[in-house]
């Protein structure tokens, strides 16, 4: 385990020692925790949890939307973080690996090299993006509800907001642009299709 004060040291040592999990405080000196996360996604997929007193759900999104995987507000109970840890640790973090390489128009997937390239262009997703991108193309045509989804991605132990999987969809559209198509189900879930 490596402890750091301060976001700059903390992203120098998520860069000369791979983490699997990274805690991340909001209110850190210098940079904030969101923009640390935001930079932390630029070369690491590891898990995030957002630490912070801010608990408006604007503030949880926009934790969300730069990357991270959970959010605790405080005061937390450290009980609660450790379950929270204990359970990302055992999400796998290769279901995908003997899956054949899927195509929908431009974009394909390829889950053994854990690679996205659109128009043969490769595309860089974080782990969760990759993973609900993964679970939604292995059954594609098939709608699949946030449940669905969370447990295919976060496992069944998973307590966190529901709405992690509209955040990280979101994110999702905006890096494949219009291939892939990743389309809403209104009231229920998600499903790949074409164009």
């Amino acid at each position: 385990m490596t402890v750091c004060g301060d976001a700059e040291s903390g992203l120098d040592a998520a860069r000369n020692i791979p983490a699997d999990l990274v805690v991340l405080d909001v209110s850190l000196p210098g940079i904030d925790g969101v923009e640390a996360c935001r930079q932390l996604r630029t070369f690491s997929d590891a898990y995030v949890i957002m630490l912070t007193a801010l608990d408006s759900e604007t503030d949880r999104l926009i934790g969300l939307s730069v990357g991270a995987d959970d959010y605790m507000t405080k005061p937390y109970s450290p009980r609660e973080l450790i379950a929270r840890i204990r359970a990302m640790q055992r999400r796998p973090r290769n279901r995908s690996s003997a899956a054949p390489v899927r195509s929908f128009g431009a974009l394909q997937i390829e889950p053994g090299a854990r690679e996205v390239k659109v128009e043969g262009e490769s595309i860089h997703l974080s782990r969760t993006e990759f993973d609900l991108l993964a679970a939604l193309a292995a059954q594609p045509q098939l709608t699949l509800s946030r449940r669905q989804l969370l447990e295919s991605v976060w496992g069944e132990s998973w307590f966190g907001d529901d709405h992690v999987i509209d955040v990280h969809i979101s994110n999702l559209r905006r890096k494949l642009g219009s291939p892939g198509d990743v389309r809403t189900v209104r009231g229920f879930g998600y499903r790949m299709g074409e164009g």
